[in-house]
């Protein structure tokens, strides 16, 4: 097997060592077809990465961390990938290790592994949780930068957070679905994929205190630990509606939203507005469908854009004072999904 790339850039790209890469690349005996795949597969995406960035400069690879549903790791993967080959002074590549579920274990695990083969870089979206703050640190310390996106950690673990914020969010989704929703007395479903993610907590905060101050005739009732995911979800939801008749609004920060609906239509229950967070591709059809009143979103380019120049930073690519603005809260109606 022959290559123009060296056997250090391909050992990154497929995330092994650089002996075992050798093995490969020289045809020794002992390797194992899926270990030839994988140095494969490397080779033809870093071709695939140079045709498209035609830089000859100093290349990165990054590795994106995500335990979220896979509806959102789709979009935030396609963002990257959109951004990457026109990241100047230098041309990036990422690994990218999601998953819909992920147990604490499994992402210690994950970076672990990164810590100890090597990065340039660690774009991580994980709960907030002490041991993953200790890992982030110690990948800094070994310095590995890390950056948070959409959901934040300790700034004594990552060099900078990429997102909107927050809480700025929470209070705005309050607001338009306080005045939809009318001066009736009742309950707003609110629906948290895991209160272990910071960045949820920060959306519920804000929203109740906005819903506190402006329209104190409606109360939350909130339900976590769903994950995203449409079954958890769905039972959740079911739960909630037969315990709580007051409910009629949902403000769904952790996504699942198909199954909130359809919890909600076999309890033959009406949800007067419903808000949601994130473009991606069931939002977009349900938004355009009228099923659900609006989408707090943001910009996902800008994040991944954001995240690579925190990297070129960290690396002196760039000023030492560099900054980056966090993105900008937007709302998407049925009248413009695609914002």
């Amino acid at each position: 097997m022959t290559s123009r790339f060296p056997l250090k850039d391909i050992a990154l790209q497929a995330g092994l060592s650089l002996a075992t890469v050798d093995r490969v690349m020289h045809e020794r005996a002992g390797v194992r077809a899926v270990t030839r795949a994988r140095v494969a597969a490397a080779i033809s995406e870093l071709e695939r990465q140079y045709l498209q960035s035609g830089l000859a400069g100093r290349r990165f690879v990054i590795d994106v961390v995500m335990d979220t549903p896979q509806r959102f790791s789709t979009a935030v993967r396609e963002a990257f990938e959109a951004e990457l080959p026109g990241m100047r002074p230098a041309s990036f590549s990422a690994r990218f290790h999601v998953a819909e579920t992920m147990s604490e274990q499994e992402l210690l695990s994950i970076l672990h592994a990164i810590r100890r083969r090597g990065s340039h870089g660690v774009i991580l979206k994980a709960a907030s949780t002490p041991a993953i703050a200790e890992l982030a640190a110690q990948l800094m310390a070994a310095k590995i930068p890390v950056v948070t996106l959409v959901t934040d950690l300790p700034a004594s673990s990552r060099i900078g957070y990429v997102g909107m914020d927050n809480r700025v969010a929470g209070a705005t989704a309050a607001y338009l679905l306080g005045r939809m929703a009318g001066g009736r007395t009742g309950k707003v479903l609110v629906t948290l994929s895991s209160r272990l993610f910071a960045g949820e907590d920060e959306r519920e905060q804000g929203f109740r205190n906005v819903l506190a101050e402006r329209f104190p005739w409606l109360s939350v009732a909130r339900i976590s630990e769903g994950f995203g995911v449409d079954r958890t979800t769905e039972l959740l939801v079911r739960d909630a509606l037969e315990q709580e008749p007051d409910i009629r609004a949902v403000y769904s920060i952790g996504g699942g939203n198909r199954a909130i609906l359809k919890a909600f239509t076999e309890a033959r229950r009406e949800c007067t507005v419903f808000a949601a967070h994130d473009l991606d591709q069931d939002n977009i059809k349900l938004l355009a469908a009228g099923d659900i009143a609006f989408v707090i979103h943001h910009d996902l380019r800008h994040d991944a854009r954001s995240a690579c120049q925190l990297v070129l930073a960290y690396h002196r690519m760039l000023p030492a004072d560099f900054q980056v603005a966090q993105s900008r809260v937007a709302i998407a109606t049925p009248f413009d999904p695609s914002h």
